[in-house]
C-alpha cells in the first residue's frame, strides 16, 4: 500500500469515528425540517460548501473524507463485487430531485430563510447526544450496511447519497467552464492492459478501458487515487489543470 492510500485510509477511519459527532451535519432530513422553520442548518452550509469545493477538486470528499464512504470500505472485506450501474447510477437523482423540491417549496411557504441556526437539533454540536439520538445513527448505518452487503463496492454512493448530486453537478459546470481542478490523465501508450486499476477501483469503473481511451472523466470517479498507485507502468496520473480531454473526447 502506498504512503498516499495509507493517508487516505487514516482520514476515512477518523471520519467513520467521528461520525457520531457529525452525523447531523450532512443530515438531509435536517435541511427539510430547517426549511419548514426558514432556518439554515448547518447541513445547508455543509452541501454548499462541497458545492462550490467541487468545482477544485471534484468529488474527492467522497474518497478522502466521507464517513459513509469509509464504512463502505471497511465492508469490502464482506463483499468486494462490484454492484451494477450505468443507469442505476441516476437512481440518486430520483431520490435527490424530489429531496430539493421539497426543500424549496417549504422555504417558499416558510417566506424564505430568515436565520441560520448551525446548531439546529445539534445538541452541543453534538449529533449522537442523547439515547434517543442513536436510533436515526443507526437507521443510517444500517441503511448503508445492507447496500453494501447486498450489492457490493460503495453502492450506497451509485444508488442513494444525497450529497453526491451537489459534486457531480459542480463537476459538470467545472467542465463546462473548463475550471483548472484536481483531475486524472492518462498515457495509453504506456497501457500493458494488466487490469490492475480497474480492479483496484472502489467504484467498479471501467478504468482500463477509461486509459485504452484516454477519456479519464467520470461522474463516479471520485479521484481516490487507486488507479494511480496500482498501475506498474505509471500510465495514469494526477494532475492540477483543465480538462485536456475536451477537445480530444468532444466532452
Amino acid at each position: 500500500m502506498t504512503k498516499r492510500q495509507k493517508l487516505r485510509n487514516t482520514f476515512l477511519i477518523i471520519s467513520f469515528l467521528l461520525f457520531p459527532i457529525t452525523q447531523f451535519y450532512f443530515s438531509p432530513f435536517l435541511i427539510v425540517w430547517g426549511a419548514s422553520k426558514g432556518l439554515i442548518t448547518a447541513s445547508v452550509l455543509i452541501f454548499t460548501i462541497l458545492f462550490f469545493v467541487s468545482l477544485l477538486i471534484g468529488r474527492a470528499f467522497c474518497a478522502w473524507f466521507c464517513p459513509c464512504g469509509a464504512m463502505q470500505e471497511i465492508l469490502f472485506l464482506a463483499n468486494d463485487n462490484n454492484p451494477k450501474t450505468g443507469k442505476l447510477n441516476y437512481i440518486k437523482f430520483f431520490i435527490w430531485v424530489p429531496w430539493l423540491t421539497a426543500i424549496i417549496t417549504l422555504v417558499l411557504l416558510a417566506g424564505g430563510y430568515k436565520r441560520a441556526d448551525y446548531l439546529f437539533a445539534i445538541d452541543h454540536g453534538i449529533s449522537v447526544s442523547n439515547i434517543y439520538m442513536y436510533i436515526p445513527y443507526y437507521i443510517v448505518i444500517l441503511l448503508f450496511f445492507l447496500n453494501s452487503i447486498i450489492f457490493g463496492k460503495r453502492a450506497s454512493c451509485h444508488y442513494l447519497c444525497w450529497m453526491s448530486p451537489f459534486m457531480i453537478i459542480g463537476r459538470k459546470i467545472s467542465n463546462f467552464l473548463n475550471i483548472p481542478s484536481l483531475r486524472i490523465k492518462s498515457e495509453s501508450s504506456k497501457c500493458v492492459g494488466c487490469k490492475k486499476c480497474s480492479k483496484e477501483c472502489p467504484m467498479s469503473l471501467d478504468v482500463n478501458e477509461m486509459v485504452k481511451h484516454d477519456k479519464m472523466e467520470n461522474s463516479e470517479c471520485i479521484l481516490c487515487g487507486k488507479c494511480v498507485d496500482s498501475c506498474p507502468k505509471g500510465a495514469i496520473q494526477f494532475y492540477f489543470g483543465k480538462n485536456t480531454s475536451l477537445k480530444k473526447n468532444n466532452l
